[in-house]
């Protein structure tokens, strides 16, 4: 090769690999991951992850739609009654195989999970099984699955007027077609500060395995059992 061609060709090399790099870099910096995003309005002491995993979203500060229904102990409970209190509020179908059991071990991992202020949380649970909605249907739900363990725990339930009045109030889809047919019902939780007012809304999941048995993680209930007391915590706090 002429010598009088080796300092270019040298010089072209360099300024090739030096292009490289910075498209490398370039392209390193617009594909990397973007911190994750999280809803304005959640309680501090939520965690980003928790907040997602929940589906966590803050709803307009109204009034919650007030109702009367009776207990697994049958006795009556208004949620006007609880006011000063946080609320957690769910809809579960007594005989459920799928997705309640699981809501239902969450709450567990929840009221086990408050403190301080928080320990008076409510946790309330409105049928959804309109075949099945005898005091004596959600007594045996409580006790299957240890619901009775929370002090706080009112799994209510009533005529099915009156039922199909909380549903609509709190936009609650049920589909129940006859007694041997599943309850397909929207799965929702609402939390409700002591003043009586709407708060935050989460939604609940469930995994499926090839049997089609409801199944989650341990860790994913626990993660949801924390992000249930964090909300109650920052709403008994705020009173």
């Amino acid at each position: 090769m002429p010598k009088r061609l080796v300092l270019p060709l040298v010089l072209a090399l360099v300024v090739t690999i030096a292009v490289a790099g910075t498209a490398i870099a370039v392209l390193t910096r617009r594909t990397s991951t973007p911190p994750p995003l999280r809803v304005s309005g959640l309680p501090a002491a939520v965690t980003t992850g928790e907040a997602d995993l929940m589906a966590l979203s803050p709803v307009p500060n109204r009034p919650a739609p007030t109702f009367t229904l009776t207990d697994q102990n049958g006795r009556r409970v208004s949620l006007a009654s609880l006011r000063g209190r946080p609320v957690v509020l769910n809809f579960m179908d007594p005989h459920c195989v799928d997705i309640c059991p699981l809501v239902a071990q969450e709450l567990r991992y929840a009221e086990a999970d408050l403190t301080g202020v928080a320990r008076d949380t409510v946790f309330i649970a409105v049928n959804v099984n309109p075949f099945a909605h005898s005091v004596a249907d959600v007594a045996a739900f409580s006790r299957t699955h240890l619901l009775t363990t929370i002090p706080t725990w009112h799994y209510l339930t009533g005529p099915v007027p009156a039922l199909e009045a909380v549903w609509r109030a709190y936009g609650v889809d049920v589909q129940a077609p006859s007694p041997k047919a599943d309850v397909i019902h929207t799965s929702i939780t609402y939390f409700i500060d002591p003043a009586g007012h709407e708060r935050y809304v989460a939604s609940p999941l469930v995994n499926h395995r090839a049997s089609g048995a409801a199944f989650l993680p341990t860790n994913t209930m626990q993660a949801w059992g924390k992000g249930i007391a964090a909300i109650a915590e920052s709403l008994a706090s705020a009173r």
